[in-house]
């Protein structure tokens, strides 16, 4: 990418994309874990200090990555493409939680090494385990034409969940246009998971547009019609919103 993306130049729109990548999607990530869960949770002992990054399964047969090798720590589940960002905060008895952008807790470890998930489905928490090992989570450079897919492919998710055109447009630099990409991703899962909601559709309603630009600081806001989501690429990863901030936002809250 050798310029701006401008609006003039470079705005991503799933009404001119729609008709030729209808049939493209992102690749699935979702794999059976029945043979991971079997027997992992029958004889659970203290378990020694985990490993800076490995591949974890849930009593209810959740799987996912978590990384500590990098200066932020991120997790990412098998069936999702989101990588959550999170910040560590200090808990009663020498554990740790760690936390998504919104402050809510995703995981607590223990100072032994032993884990608990935190979910919307079991918001007390379930025992985990490790399951193997994993690969860093990083942000991976890509090229303009991948760049312009992924927001293509973004665009088609979203408009397909909402049930109408929902328009993705970009202004980035070579510097944010990764970034922006993988927010894209973000916001077509936000999308999705509110179209699943009773209220969802009144929810989508208020918007048929997202609009991502460069910033100091990741943001998200929605007026006029437009959900804008602002990305900071010197904080790599965690210089874009979660998902759940962005539902936070569509909801007004």
């Amino acid at each position: 990418m050798t310029g701006e993306l401008t609006a003039s130049r470079g705005v991503f729109s799933a009404a001119l994309l729609g008709a030729v990548l209808f049939g493209l999607a992102l690749p699935a990530q979702a794999g059976p874990v029945e043979r991971l869960r079997e027997g992992l949770f029958k004889n659970r002992g203290a378990e020694s200090a985990g490993p800076a990054i490995a591949r974890y399964v849930s009593e209810e047969g959740r799987v996912f990555i978590l990384d500590r090798t990098q200066p932020v720590p991120m997790l990412k589940f098998e069936d999702s493409p989101e990588v959550w960002v999170l910040a560590p905060n200090p808990a009663p008895r020498g554990d740790v939680i760690y936390k998504n952008d919104l402050g809510e807790p995703m995981l607590r470890a223990t100072r032994l090494g032993g884990f608990t998930l935190f979910t919307d489905e079991r918001p007390s928490g379930e025992a985990v385990s490790l399951a193997g090992g994993g690969s860093p989570l990083r942000l991976p450079a890509m090229s303009p034409q991948a760049v312009f897919e992924r927001l293509a492919q973004a665009s088609l998710r979203a408009s397909r969940a909402a049930r109408r055109p929902m328009l993705f447009e970009a202004e980035a630099t070579p510097g944010s246009s990764a970034l922006i990409a993988d927010a894209a991703v973000v916001t077509s899962v936000a999308i999705i998971r509110l179209s699943q909601r009773k209220d969802g559709r009144a929810l989508l309603a208020q918007f048929n547009r997202v609009r991502f630009m460069e910033g100091k600081k990741s943001q998200a806001t929605l007026k006029n019609g437009i959900l804008t989501v602002v990305v900071a690429p010197t904080q790599g990863l965690a210089g874009r919103p979660s998902s759940d901030r962005i539902i936070k936002v569509a909801r007004g809250k």
